[in-house]
């Protein structure tokens, strides 16, 4: 039989080297927020004139003939391209397209979005507050759910030791996009909070089925070291585990390839999140489970 427990000190050492780069990008450099938690403008426009082939330094230089605070700039097609400014008026955005049609030819407006300075810090907030809201609500799920646990084993730790293993999600998912804010000037918006909802979800799911194991060994296989009870359970759920994540990640693959620009990031950030989500219910959150447990039964027994 495969020992992951006997090996949980390497996994939950792997998760640490994962995890460390992106905080100290956290600390160093932060997350690159889009216009929809900063406030500013967000333009997507074509050139329909096809013999003409426009590069990103084309429109920056354009853009900063008109003295605009860029944002960002990204080719999201052929000739298709999304422009975010820290502000535009109505006025100036018809001035601006004026001179780009001047310039280029005929130009396509494919959408136009302005959110104000207050309305992106609420929703900042209220992204944040989400993510508190439902990882205090997945603790007494959590606990509620196995609260006929046999003693003297605690649910609480159960739900404690499964939000930390989401935790870790959230933070390999921040921390790849804060080096990917930096170094490729990819920004975060409402859809990558919804991606971090997403993956919570999952990783809790993935978590559950492993615990759900736990709890019916517990019964079944009295005497035995909780350790190998924790062992056999995960051995247990593994095909499963790995069969339901696998499908998705293969579905969200394809849609990174094939899919859209404007939901790239979104997509990606599920990826990676599924993934980290994957390894951490079978190789961080039952091993957590572990060492609590058998701190705490050396606890009683001084």
């Amino acid at each position: 039989m495969i020992d992951i427990i006997g090996k949980k000190w390497w996994f939950l050492i792997f998760s640490a080297v994962i995890i460390i780069p992106g905080l100290i990008s956290l600390i160093l450099w932060g997350i690159r927020p889009a216009i929809d938690f900063t406030g500013g403008t967000l333009l997507e426009f074509q050139f329909l004139n096809k013999e003409t082939k426009i590069e990103n330094s084309d429109l920056r230089r354009e853009l900063e003939k008109e003295e605009l605070e860029i944002g960002s700039i990204q080719q999201s097609g052929e000739n298709t391209f999304l422009v975010r400014l820290k502000s535009l008026e109505k006025d100036k955005s018809l001035k601006l397209f004026s001179g780009f049609s001047a310039t280029y030819g005929e130009i396509k407006q494919i959408r136009s979005e302005t959110v104000g300075p207050l309305i992106g810090q609420e929703t900042a907030q209220n992204s944040l507050k989400a993510i508190v809201v439902a990882s205090i609500a997945i603790i007494i799920y959590v606990a509620l759910a196995f609260r006929h646990i046999p003693k003297p084993y605690s649910s609480w730790r159960f739900g404690i030791c499964a939000v930390f293993a989401l935790i870790h999600d959230i933070l390999v998912v921040v921390g790849i996009f804060s080096i990917l804010g930096h170094f490729y000037k990819v920004e975060i918006d409402s859809l990558f909070i919804t991606a971090l909802l997403t993956v919570m979800g999952f990783s809790v799911h993935d978590s559950i089925v492993v615990f759900d194991r736990i709890r019916e060994n517990l019964i079944h296989l009295t005497g035995k070291e909780f350790s190998q009870i924790v062992n056999e359970s995960i051995v247990q759920t593994l095909a499963r585990s790995l069969s339901t994540s696998m499908t998705v990640i293969l579905t969200l693959v394809a849609l990174l390839l094939f899919g859209g620009e404007s939901t790239r990031w979104f997509i990606a950030a599920l990826l990676i999140g599924i993934i980290s989500g994957t390894y951490s219910s079978i190789f961080n959150a039952a091993p957590l489970l572990v060492i609590w447990e058998e701190r705490s039964r050396k606890k009683r027994k001084l």
